[in-house]
């Protein structure tokens, strides 16, 4: 009977490289006749035959079949056969099982394949009874054990658990050194990442692929060139066989620091290039918005039989939104359609995001409306998109329709909204959101409560503004700049001023918007030389070069007070912007402002000479003549405007009742209350009639019986 034993168990591995189900049927079979169903050994390899061929079923009942299973390589032989073929449940199911058995242990071979399958799950909670049981049985002190245990850490995303595992550890080896890097990668903490990659060949450990890949994308992550170019040359010093991983991560590096020369040297090296090494070039490309070179890449993607992915075409057409190429971007539109590309969410977002981006508004909304509305990130690329694009009434729109099909607005959603509302002024939608904050607990999320602040700020509610920012647990610089904006432009000078000294204080260093807000509040309260103060403070200790938007902020603290000609002698000194248009119109308004005539003709008629097509100039022009009485050059001015076609562009405006905007265009008669409005502004127009020719001695009654 030993004989047969003998032979059977040779046979069976023997069958180990044939993998042939029918083959371990039959041996099965016979050891079943021979009475061998209990013999451990064999059944072990007659376990691993049948998970080799994938017949589980079969393996799991030769299992159950044996009597007194209490040799632990078998239970080990099958878990660790159910982790390599990710059927984890399976392998936590046994290790259950096994836990019944009062006579057996685990062992050192036992815990990786449950902590693999625990990871694999991301069952934490299981990984910290496992934890428990590990010290318990002090096998904390087995490298591999403790590395598998870092690992379910990791994969679940308790990065904290997992470095203090780490910390614990006796001795360590580059697994698991592998794997803290890994966890501080993971986790965004990219610096501590580095700091690790150091520690560990300080130790003496030579880094492999896994280490040089982590290190390389944390590189990327933080755009550190320098550190990446470095790390590169010591894998060349190495002699490690670059593979595929090291060389994306350097792709993927390169591109992501700008550095597309080097990126394409690297791709080009690599012999056979995966679908992930094309979209790190793709990517790096994308990333500045070259659509050119992302199309080129697309063809030899093409001509090397490799089908782009969803990621792929994401990449693509966000370069061609970056550089607004409509006609590029139509044409990856195209290709997806004729290739049958597979069309994920992603893929449909970074197209209504592309057609947004390049202005096409009806393109945007035709791909919105054919799309699923499932998730919540295609309402958010429409609302953010109508924002962007200017369309804020229509942003509003839309997230009353996504309310009214039962979706849940998130963080994102709410920062477009709010935005919305504060380039609308509306106060009353903008408190139903801050309501809705509160309800769905994101008052700790410091984005959504930036633009809450914005929002109030924007509508001149500056006692919520600085309630909301008095709330802020961290505020960077937006949120400094959103408070300084809420003070200043609504008369709150010295407490805007106030605000700037605090955030100064704090470390924060402003930025050319904070500057302008600064400035701007000095306007609003005529504090003219602190303005031209802090004007002077950016340039000098700041070192920020000044660019139109400054400016023309200067033009209106100058104008304001009246020192046009000051206003006029800094435009003279600086040539590239003495005849900026948008500068001389600053300055043209407040010559109109403070009835300066023979500067604001001057300026008019260099406003004319640039852009002889711009009614505003005329108009304002022709006002100015008529506030110093000179009717005739007034009229000069209107048959100007009549000869060259000119027209003012009608004003538009908007009121917020119970939550609903309705927007109003000069002469509009489309809207349902038009009849009421319009009678409403008639007895207006009657009591202010009736009213001016009171205050200049006329009876109304003589002044209707004349007009009529």
């Amino acid at each position: 009977m030993e004989g047969i034993t003998a032979r059977l168990i040779h046979l069976s591995k023997s069958l180990g490289d044939v993998k042939s189900l029918k083959q371990t049927k039959v041996l099965h079979q016979k050891a079943i006749s021979f009475g061998l169903h209990n013999n451990i050994a064999l059944c072990k390899n007659i376990i691993n035959l049948y998970m080799s061929c994938d017949a589980y079923k079969y393996a799991d009942l030769v299992f159950q079949n044996i009597e007194s299973p209490l040799d632990i390589t078998l239970w080990n032989g099958l878990m660790s056969a159910y982790a390599k073929k990710f059927m984890y449940s399976e392998a936590l199911s046994l290790f259950d099982s096994l836990l019944q058995f009062p006579y057996l242990n685990p062992d050192s071979y036992t815990y990786p394949s449950v902590l693999k399958a625990c990871g694999g799950l991301r069952r934490v909670d299981y990984g910290e009874k496992i934890h428990t049981h590990l010290i318990k049985s002090g096998f904390l002190s087995d490298v591999v054990i403790s590395s598998s245990l870092m690992g379910v850490y990791a994969k679940s995303g308790v990065f904290v658990s997992a470095v203090k595992v780490f910390e614990e550890m006796p001795e360590r080896d580059l697994a698991c050194w592998n794997n803290v890097i890994s966890c501080y990668y993971q986790s965004g903490q990219c610096e501590k990442a580095l700091e690790y990659f150091e520690r560990m060949r300080s130790t003496g450990l030579i880094p492999d692929s896994v280490s040089f890949t982590t290190a390389i994308s944390s590189c990327a992550r933080l755009s550190d060139l320098e550190r990446g170019a470095r790390i590169h040359e010591e894998v060349l010093r190495s002699e490690l066989l670059i593979d595929s991983y090291i060389s994306v991560a350097l792709v993927d590096m390169y591109g992501k620091c700008g550095c597309l020369e080097k990126a394409k040297l690297v791709f080009d090296e690599i012999k056979n290039k995966s679908l992930v090494s094309w979209n790190a070039m793709i990517g790096g490309y994308s990333q500045v918005g070259d659509s050119k070179s992302c199309i080129d890449l697309l063809v030899r993607m093409n001509e090397d039989k490799i089908k782009p992915s969803s990621t792929t075409v994401s990449s693509l057409l966000a370069a061609c939104a970056k550089s607004a190429q409509l006609q590029h971007g139509r044409f990856i539109h195209g290709y997806i359609m004729r290739n049958n590309v597979r069309n994920d969410i992603f893929v449909e977002c970074s197209l209504v995001d592309f057609y947004f981006k390049c202005g096409n508004i009806a393109l945007a909304e035709k791909v919105f409306k054919v799309m699923p509305k499932s998730n919540i990130v295609s309402w958010n690329v429409m609302i953010s998109g109508y924002v962007s694009a200017g369309y804020y009434f229509e942003a509003l729109e839309i997230y009353d329709k996504m309310r009214a099909g039962g979706k849940r607005p998130d963080a994102i959603t709410l920062t477009s909204a709010l935005a919305a509302c504060s380039q609308l002024a509306a106060l009353e939608r903008g408190r139903e959101f801050h309501d809705y904050i509160k309800q769905s607990r994101l008052t700790s999320n410091q984005v959504v409560m930036g633009s809450l602040l914005d929002m109030y700020a924007k509508c001149g509610a500056v006692t919520e503004a600085a309630s909301v920012f008095n709330q802020l647990s961290k505020r960077d610089f937006v949120s400094w700049t959103s408070m300084i904006v809420a003070f200043g432009s609504h008369g709150k000078a010295f407490e805007a001023l106030k605000v700037f000294d605090e955030m100064l204080q704090s470390n924060i260093r402003p930025d050319r918007v904070t500057f302008l807000a600064v400035i701007s509040a000095c306007s609003h309260a005529g504090l003219v030389d602190e303005g031209r103060k802090f004007f002077n403070l950016m340039v000098t200790d700041y070192e920020i070069r000044p660019t139109t938007a400054e400016y023309s902020c200067l033009m209106d603290l100058l104008g304001r007070a009246g020192r046009l000609q000051d206003a006029y002698e800094i435009l003279q000194k600086n040539s590239h912007m003495k005849e900026d248009a948008d500068l001389l119109s600053t300055l043209f308004a407040a010559c109109h402002l403070h009835g300066e005539l023979d500067l604001g003709e001057k300026v008019a008629n260099l406003l004319i000479e640039k852009d002889p097509d711009d009614p505003s100039t005329y108009i304002v022009l022709e006002k100015l003549y008529a506030s110093k009485k000179k009717w005739g050059e007034a009229r000069k001015i209107r048959s100007k405007m009549k000869e060259l076609g000119l027209k003012k562009n009608p004003g538009c405006s908007w009121i917020e009742v119970d939550k609903r905007i309705q927007s109003f265009v000069a002469e509009d008669k489309t809207f349902l209350e038009a009849d009421s409005v319009y009678d409403c502004l008639s007895l207006l127009y009657s009591h202010m009639e009736k009213k001016e020719m009171e205050a200049v001695g006329v009876p109304y009654a003589t002044y209707m019986q004349i007009v009529s």
